[in-house]
């Protein structure tokens, strides 16, 4: 059996492998769905082009862990507003998922990843609390999700591995020098600086 780090480095180049074939999924669902296409096949083509889109997301989630997990992860950090990071988090989810508020401040991150991760980390309190919404409270460097309930919070922060993409943005932010922990029932972010 590979030891972790041999481990990690396997499922990176997996993740790597896996993007030439499924190049040519989306690919070709993407052409044939500006064709005029009868239903159902217009429908199979749809859900073919939204599958491998959702499966690109998987790999570069599941790539980033196997990254930070051998220590070759190197973020590209960028001055960020946190509120506006936020807005586009939730702007990724499907309307009224997430409501967002609060003042922001200039957090450096790595400005595409983090977004992925917190729009993940509501994605995921909404689905594990059976939630239909959640709030997003920013402030500062700090965000903060809620409602989180008991049985969500383990979730969230990566201890029961039931969500990837809540186990990679808490990873991220970890890796990154932050912190995530539930508090009550609110699951507090902080951002690095």
């Amino acid at each position: 059996m590979p030891d972790d780090k041999t481990f990690a480095q396997l499922v990176t180049l997996a993740c790597h492998d896996l993007r030439t074939p499924l190049a040519t999924v989306f690919g070709f669902a993407r052409t044939l769905a500006r064709t005029d296409l009868e239903p159902p096949t217009d429908r199979y083509v749809e859900m073919i082009d939204a599958a491998s889109t959702q499966l690109g997301e998987l790999l570069d989630e599941l790539s980033l862990l196997a990254r930070i997990e051998a220590g070759r992860y190197e973020p590209r950090l960028v001055a960020v507003d946190s509120l506006e990071l936020a807005r586009e988090a939730a702007a990724e989810l499907e309307d009224g998922r997430a409501e967002v508020s609060g003042k922001g401040g200039t957090v450096r991150v790595p400005e595409e990843e983090m977004r992925r991760a917190l729009s993940q980390l509501a994605r995921a309190a909404s689905r594990h609390g059976g939630f239909d919404s959640v709030a997003v409270e920013v402030e500062g460097g700090t965000v903060t999700v809620s409602p989180v309930t008991r049985a969500s919070g383990p979730v969230l922060l990566g201890e029961e591995l039931r969500d990837l993409g809540a186990a990679a943005a808490t990873e991220l932010v970890r890796a990154l020098g932050g912190s995530v922990e539930v508090v009550g029932e609110r699951l507090v972010v902080r951002l690095p600086d």
